[in-house]
């Protein structure tokens, strides 16, 4: 197994799905690091040399955010959104949708389990 920017990265997968692997690069990205590298995106990725592997980390480090640095700034992000109380984080602190979507019928996700209350005993 090739081990870029901290994750070994399957060696029976084509190269641009292969990267994919590694937390903040997705389809776009990985084929954009395979271009700029010089590299077939179709190749396997244990068809890769030391070489190419060196290639596609420093790649990756010069120019792209990725796994702990970019968990690290989404946290930061959030956090600075709840502490200048907007909208936004208050939504995160309450642990509500944030992006809009209704909440009457639906929302569990965020919302998690039902938690049921009594009806009104007459």
């Amino acid at each position: 197994m090739a081990r870029i920017a901290g994750i070994d990265i399957p060696n029976d997968k084509r190269l641009k799905i292969a990267l994919r692997y590694i937390y903040g690069i997705g389809p776009h990205k990985a084929l954009e690091i395979c271009r700029s590298t010089d590299l077939d995106p179709e190749k396997k990725a244990r068809e890769l040399t030391e070489e190419e592997v060196t290639r596609i980390g420093a790649e990756i480090e010069k120019n792209h955010v990725v796994e702990g640095q970019l968990r690290r700034q989404i946290i930061s992000n959030i956090q600075r959104l709840k502490d200048i109380r907007s909208y936004r984080g208050l939504r995160h602190i309450r642990g509500l949708p944030v992006r809009g979507q209704q909440t009457q019928a639906n929302a569990r996700t965020r919302k998690g389990p039902r938690k049921t209350v009594a009806g009104k005993k007459k």
